[in-house]
């Protein structure tokens, strides 16, 4: 075989499900159509959990100085989203995708990936035990690749899903918005402000350019893709807004709809759907990149449990079962904000009725957890405690080796017990499973306690972060339902191992 893994799409959710499967030693082929990356800036915002993820891989420090904004907006609504208030000491991350995506291909050709650049992908079978991949070089040339697996990365128009035969339902776009990245001219930064005929923000990109945003309602629905004129874009701010772009020098030009999509199942045998080729989402609400790269940290570490022969039944499965539902919420947020970002009497009555929600603080704070991407649960069974399936919260941790966190502690991609009591019992039942899960006793930073861990004796972390056991403070010895939980997430104990069965 070429690769264990080939992944077809060279973008942010590409090269973030290769540097995951090379940190779990799986060797992977990555397939990009265009011949070099495009340097735009396009995306934007990265979310306060996808800054967690890349914390946990050791990635924020390839950025030098950080940007952190601790305010979001839903739908262009007066009031802010404050993820403040969230359980993570992170804000949302401004970064353009053009830096985005240097970083995470450095960081995946670090650890051994492959980038086959000018390679097109163009046919697609599979059998019980492998696919097939037909590409297309820039030189006209066609090769087959063959591997275990094959990842669809290849954005909102995906020729994996299209060739797999995998839906992808959805809504079409009722708006036009026009975006252009701006220099040499005098603006200053406006976070979504509304007139009778749209609405539009500007803030500031990188390389002193401005991002200039604007949905005009007196525009038809979007059904051509291509990107705007400069020229169109100035008539459009201008009159829309009231913004002078006359006199500066367009750096990015681009226009989208508002379509949500979905496809209907993530995996198809042994071809599956990650990021955009997965869910299609408008940018302006913030979710679409960062969805997929969670799409890419739950997959990673699953699919090298297949490829190494250690997967438990259905672990694969789940990434369909964990990552659509997450899916669904994602489409169900965009679509109440188009709806918000729309013009019309509807439209009006919702604003109205949703910014007096988010002035409560309860309120606000759910819906900060939901857009910070902090607040999903997947459904890992083993109790009703709070923190079972979701995210462990970043906290400080102090071991016999010094001072560290909980992201740290999931630098190298592997499953992690955290025994917080110092129970020879608990390292002694998940021994079986050294190889995969490493136990580590800790004491908890009680000014750094976002977890809530100073309530919790022991918990097991899968690699992507979240819990799946926990032992509360006080709670009687849980041996057996530790073991069940490493053999649901981890398999089966390995060779000489003494757990119960």
């Amino acid at each position: 075989m070429d690769a264990d893994v080939v992944i077809s799409g060279a973008g942010p959710t590409g090269l973030m499900l290769a540097g995951e499967l090379r940190l779990a030693g799986v060797e992977v082929l990555v397939v990009e159509q265009l011949p070099e990356p495009t340097g735009q800036s396009r995306s934007l915002g990265i979310n306060p959990r996808a800054v967690e993820l890349w914390e946990q891989r050791g990635l924020l420090e390839r950025f030098g100085e950080q940007r952190f904004v601790p305010k979001g907006h839903y739908g262009a609504l007066p009031v802010s989203l404050d993820f403040a208030g969230l359980d993570t000491p992170f804000g949302a991350l401004l970064t353009p995708q053009r830096r985005t995506e240097e970083f995470l291909a450095e960081w995946a050709t670090d650890l051994g990936t492959k980038i086959l650049r000018g390679h097109e992908l163009v046919a697609v079978r599979e059998d019980e035990h492998e696919v097939e991949v037909d590409v297309v070089t820039a030189q006209g040339g066609r090769r087959t690749l063959r591997a275990r697996y094959l990842a669809g990365c290849d954005g909102a128009h995906s020729t994996v899903r299209r060739l797999s035969g995998i839906g992808f339902p959805g809504t079409e776009s009722t708006v036009d918005a026009v975006m252009a990245d701006v220099t040499g001219v005098d603006l200053r930064m406006q976070l979504f402000q509304r007139g009778p005929q749209g609405l539009w923000a500007v803030f500031p990109v990188d390389r002193g350019a401005f991002r200039v945003v604007v949905y005009d309602y007196g525009r038809p629905p979007l059904r051509n893709p291509r990107p705007p004129s400069f020229e169109d874009v100035c008539e459009v701010a201008h009159r829309v807004g009231g913004l002078d772009l006359s006199g500066g020098t367009p750096h990015w030009l681009s226009r989208h709809g508002n379509t949500t999509r979905l496809a209907d199942r993530l995996r198809q045998g042994r071809v599956l759907l990650v990021g955009d080729a997965a869910h299609v989402a408008p940018p302006a609400g913030g979710l679409a990149l960062t969805t997929g790269l969670g799409d890419a940290v739950n997959l990673g570490w699953k699919l090298a449990a297949e490829v190494h022969g250690w997967a438990p039944e259905q672990l694969l499965d789940s990434y369909h079962s964990e990552r659509h539902a997450v899916g669904e919420r994602v489409m169900a947020h965009t679509r109440v904000q188009n709806l918000m970002m729309s013009g019309g009497p509807s439209a009006e009555a919702l604003r109205t009725v949703v910014t007096d929600l988010l002035g409560s603080a309860e309120a606000n704070l759910g819906l900060s957890a939901e857009v910070a991407g902090t607040g999903f649960r997947y459904p890992v069974g083993g109790g009703e405690h709070a923190l079972l399936g979701r995210r462990l919260p970043p906290c400080g941790l102090s071991t016999g080796q010094g001072a560290t966190d909980t992201l740290k502690l999931l630098r190298p991609a592997r499953g992690v017990l955290i025994d917080l009591v110092g129970e020879p019992a608990l390292r002694s039942a998940a021994a079986g499973w050294a190889d995969r899960v490493e136990t580590v006793t800790a004491g908890y930073d009680t000014a750094q306690d976002g977890a809530g861990l100073s309530r919790i004796s022991a918990v097991l972390v899968r690699p992507d972060g979240h819990v799946v056991w926990l032992l509360p403070e006080g709670g009687a010895e849980d041996i057996e339902g530790l073991d069940a939980a490493l053999r649901t997430w981890f398999g089966a104990a390995g060779p000489g191992s003494d757990s119960p069965s």
